[in-house]
């Protein structure tokens, strides 16, 4: 089939919501469908004075939907709702609406408001608007309004909007991306081991791979010793020393290189999951006295975003079933039992704290559960 007979994707199929996410990350509206109606979301933090102009014009109401987390920062009132919806009054023009989004500019501008938040539930196309965010790794914040009931379809052709349902959003943020399949695989001789592979398995979303390094000759049929480890650019690579995660890295590497071996599943889940661009903003926070889990809140995210599905599937595919997990966190140890790994000891992994990181530390000790 030549690339011009090529169909179009379906509104609730996985392609659909890789290109909404696309379209999300350029600034464009995406129309968001349900069984019980339709509506249009763009990310806030992206908004322009023509997008906010054509969104109040074609839905007659546009609305910011927050985090429950986001909008309490906010000091908006709880709805009992994940998802909360403020009304647009005049003074939120499309600056302000991306200020909101992003609470780096919270202490720039202290005493904003007074804001009107609808007392309804949100519907799940709004819902499903703050996750196509996520899958984006933007700021969980979007600009969302309603579409008349009539003819859906024909309002995404005639202004060229892609459409994706509600429904794909919420399983596609559930499968696509734990689906994976191993790509490539090389040896690659390390400074802290040298007899070393790595391998590299992508999932089915098309997102960045996750990394298995593999140790030397790890023994399947024993524990293997295995370590969960996030990618964390300025850690690992630049050395920063705002976080443990470079020692961390290194330090399960060389641990490894004991004749037993061992496997690091190195995640691509910067940040606990929400990206390298809001780890800075997460960073820009601490720099104002929030503490690394009070920051991710402030921004609207969850304390930690990550999942250990991927990592449960590449032991699988790995041959491995029983593990000697290298952390200090519990719920890492909590997560792969859940998902059938047998985690038959937590073996700890502490490394002593610097001035820079020694309330990171704190914070992960005291507010996340982390054992040292």
């Amino acid at each position: 089939m030549t690339a011009a007979a090529m169909p179009e994707p379906r509104v609730d199929s996985p392609v659909a919501v890789e290109r909404a996410v696309a379209e999300f990350r350029r600034g464009r509206p995406v129309m968001l469908l349900t069984p019980a109606g339709s509506g249009l979301a763009a990310a806030a933090e992206l908004v322009t004075p023509v997008r906010l102009a054509w969104f109040a014009r074609e839905t007659g109401q546009a609305l910011l939907a927050l985090t429950a987390g986001r909008a309490a920062a906010l000091r908006i009132p709880p709805s009992g709702h994940a998802t909360l919806l403020v009304e647009l009054t005049p003074w939120l023009d499309a600056a302000s609406i991306a200020a909101l989004a992003d609470a780096t500019t919270d202490l720039a501008a202290p005493l904003r408001g007074p804001f009107q938040r609808q007392k309804r539930p949100p519907e799940p196309w709004e819902t499903a608007a703050l996750g196509l965010a996520k899958l984006a790794r933007l700021l969980p914040a979007a600009l969302v309004g309603r579409l008349p009931a009539d003819q859906p379809s024909d309002f995404a052709r005639q202004h060229d909007l892609l459409a994706v349902t509600a429904a794909a959003i919420a399983r596609y943020e559930q499968g696509a991306a734990l689906r994976l399949r191993q790509v490539a695989g090389a040896r690659v001789p390390l400074q802290a081991a040298e007899d070393c592979q790595i391998l590299a398995f992508r999932p089915e979303d098309g997102g960045i791979e996750h990394l298995a390094i593999v140790v030397g000759a790890p023994d399947r049929r024993q524990p293997v010793l295995v370590r969960l480890h996030s990618e964390c650019f300025t850690g690992d690579l630049l050395g920063s020393l705002k976080c443990d995660c470079g020692e961390q890295l290194r330090g399960a590497l060389a641990a490894m290189a004991a004749p037993q071996g061992g496997i690091v599943l190195y995640l691509a889940q910067e940040g606990r999951g929400i990206g390298l661009m809001n780890k800075l903003r997460a960073y820009r926070l601490q720099e104002d006295g929030f503490d690394t889990i009070e920051a991710n809140l402030r921004l609207g995210f969850d304390a930690d975003e990550r999942l250990f599905q991927p990592a449960a599937e590449m032991l699988r595919q790995l041959g491995v079933a029983r593990i000697r997990l290298l952390t200090n966190n519990p719920d890492k140890v909590a997560g792969l039992t859940a998902l059938g790994i047998e985690v038959v000891e937590r073996v700890p992994h502490d490394f002593p704290a610097n001035r820079h990181n020694e309330g990171y530390l704190l914070a992960k000790r005291h507010k996340a559960g982390h054992l040292f």
